[in-house]
């Protein structure tokens, strides 16, 4: 996946505390799971652009 991009990102404090909580039951870190539900929603709007040579779990 090469360098990610760091950002500010701000959080409604209840919207966060729901991330924080539903991130921990999938064992993940709350940065894993804000990029992970990005990732999804960009690829169920059709907009993910695949590199070529990359499969799509990747």
């Amino acid at each position: 996946m090469g360098q990610k991009k760091r950002f500010l990102l701000r959080l409604d404090e209840k919207l966060y505390e729901t991330v924080e909580k539903w991130s921990a039951d999938e064992l993940r870190s709350v940065n894993a799971q804000i990029e992970y539900l990005l990732t999804e929603a960009v690829k169920k709007a059709g907009r993910w652009k695949q590199e070529q040579g990359q499969s799509e779990k990747e």
